[in-house]
């Protein structure tokens, strides 16, 4: 019954027909510029207490966040109406979601999505998010020249079927993009140059591609206003672990990430500056975000 209302929805749309939820036609409505967090920065938090956990954040004003946590059609063990209303309770929106599309939400044979990634689509739409993000991109895609060109086919499709929804698809980078090349072109230079930026849109992680051997300063400048929303983090040399460096509390760290927020806001992005922290230095991850958002606004720039 679900599928069967997803494909009249959708031939409802192209009929243009104004008995279609508005959600699903007339797009998010957010401020051109916004400041959000990665609840992911407080994963532990939210599996004890998501509810306690938002309302701890909501006191600090946080006014948007972006979910990392999707499994069987619920964010955080809620439906989409359940969690609208929870964060509508809170003064809280979701302008952007993390969920990782994979070559298995394609249906080669039908030459379309599957029905599990349209009910993530439309469950984003109920949300009111304005961008899909997909956080990450399988080895098998990655490694073949051939596989990653189709499947940055399949992303401008995406595009496509957010853009029904008034939402555009999105792509998350991590390290592997600028350590990996085909050629002599990084992953993350394939994957700006495959994709149309009418539909797809990126959101930069300024802490992540450090490990990548990148920096920051330079992804900015080589490509100007490519960046609708932004992962905000910072990066310290790693005290353990596999990876070289850790993210820290903003303007503690080397990524000189109020600088780059400067330049790129004067290149005419991000819109979207998303607060992430994944390790803490001994601090507890709530009094982590709580001075991230002071820092924040100390910098001029407001929930």
């Amino acid at each position: 019954m679900i599928r069967r209302q997803f494909v009249k929805t959708a031939a409802v749309a192209l009929a243009g027909s104004m008995l279609i939820p508005e959600f699903l036609t007339a797009g998010p409505n957010y401020p051109k510029k916004l400041v959000g967090l990665q609840l992911y920065s407080v994963r532990e938090d939210m599996k004890k207490d998501a509810l306690g956990t938002l309302k701890q954040l909501s006191g600090m004003g946080y006014r948007y966040a972006e979910h990392a946590n999707y499994i069987d059609r619920k964010f955080y063990g809620w439906t989409a109406k359940e969690f609208k209303k929870v964060l509508d309770d809170l003064g809280m929106k979701m302008p952007s979601g993390h969920t990782v599309f994979s070559s298995a939400h394609w249906d080669d044979s039908k030459k379309d999505f599957t029905d599990k990634w349209k009910y993530t689509v439309e469950d984003a739409a109920v949300l009111g998010q304005q961008f899909v993000i997909s956080p990450s991109m399988e080895d098998k895609v990655r490694r073949e020249p051939e596989a990653l060109k189709k499947f940055m086919e399949l992303f401008n499709k995406n595009g496509e079927l957010c853009q029904k929804s008034g939402m555009k698809f999105g792509y998350h980078n991590h390290d592997f993009e600028f350590s990996e090349k085909h050629g002599d072109k990084t992953l993350f230079d394939i994957i700006l140059s495959s994709t149309d930026p009418k539909l797809v849109m990126q959101q930069l992680d300024t802490g992540n591609l450090y490990n990548g051997g990148a920096k920051a300063i330079d992804v900015v400048k080589k490509y100007p206003g490519r960046f609708e929303s932004w992962h905000v983090k910072d990066e310290i040399l790693s005290s353990g672990g596999h990876e070289k460096y850790d993210s820290t509390i903003l303007g503690k760290g080397i990524v000189g990430i109020r600088e780059i927020l400067t330049i790129a806001t004067k290149a005419g992005g991000p819109n979207h500056f998303i607060i992430e922290q994944e390790a803490y230095q001994g601090i507890a991850p709530l009094e982590c975000m709580r001075q991230n958002m002071e820092i924040m606004k100390s910098w001029g720039y407001k929930a």
